[in-house]
């Protein structure tokens, strides 16, 4: 019984987690170029009560499955799914949207390393570079001069300028690709922006269209992948284990009562 209390305890915890992880899912239902997270459970080590296979009679005879009593669960890892989000039409010349995989690269002041971006909504700072929401230059450096009268963003990253006074387009840059072996493994920082781990492995930089990543839709968004209808299901699955797990706590508490109450 002080077991079952014990065990139930852990449950209560793992839910408690996965409560976190679904209410920050859903809190970021309108965050450009978000990507959901996934709460992973294990269970704990048993207690050997019976080993299978002990031995039941002198005649050789085996328990076939033994008595195995488990010490309840664990939340093994919060994993981040990197499925495609939505694109939506927005019209502006700066938004990018990432169809496919890949990140953007960003250059955060202090930082000893770039980070990496799912969230294109771009613009321009006082010196005309390009930049993210925050201010953070977009990597390599893209600057539009004041005689640019419009941009053009292809597939593959490419930025073109329409100069005044100039009948063709002039190149102002190239947006460069990254991708990662594993980008479930990148560190979250907020803001969008992500860091290179030992677990992602090493940024592999290229160009969108090629190189293994995907392609550049200009006057567009990608949308966070949350799905409000699966997360308030998962809430509620979530909520029901907590609550069934806190009932064994209640259960296995008014068990002992009993027990002690047999001995008076």
């Amino acid at each position: 019984m002080i077991r079952a209390l014990y065990t139930s305890a852990t449950g209560m915890n793992a839910q408690e987690t996965n409560i976190d992880v679904i209410a920050n899912n859903l809190a970021n239902v309108n965050t450009t170029g978000f990507k959901k997270s996934r709460a992973d459970f294990q269970d704990l080590i048993y207690q050997q009560i019976v080993e299978p296979g002990a031995q039941t009679s002198s005649g050789g005879t085996q328990t076939p499955s033994g008595i195995q009593i488990g010490l309840g669960v664990r939340n093994s890892a919060v994993q981040r799914i990197f499925e495609q989000g939505d694109l939506v039409n927005t019209g502006n010349q700066l938004d990018v949207a990432i169809q496919g995989e890949g990140f953007f690269r960003v250059q955060v002041p202090g930082s000893a390393q770039d980070s990496f971006s799912r969230a294109g909504n771009f613009q321009l700072n006082q010196n005309g570079e390009m930049v993210t929401t925050d201010g953070y230059l977009v990597q390599p450096t893209i600057t539009v001069g004041d005689d640019v009268l419009s941009i053009t963003i292809t597939e593959d990253g490419t930025v073109n300028g329409r100069v005044q006074g100039q009948s063709t387009l002039s190149n102002l840059g190239q947006i460069e690709a990254v991708r990662f072996p594993n980008p479930a493994g990148l560190r979250a920082l907020g803001r969008n922006l992500f860091e290179e781990s030992d677990a992602s492995g090493t940024a592999i930089t290229g160009n969108f269209a090629n190189d293994g990543v995907g392609r550049l839709q200009q006057g567009f968004l990608e949308g966070s992948n949350v799905s409000v209808v699966e997360q308030v299901v998962n809430m509620i699955t979530a909520q029901r284990a907590y609550e069934a797990a806190s009932k064994g706590i209640t259960t296995a508490d008014e068990m002992v009562g009993q027990a002690i109450q047999l001995k008076r």
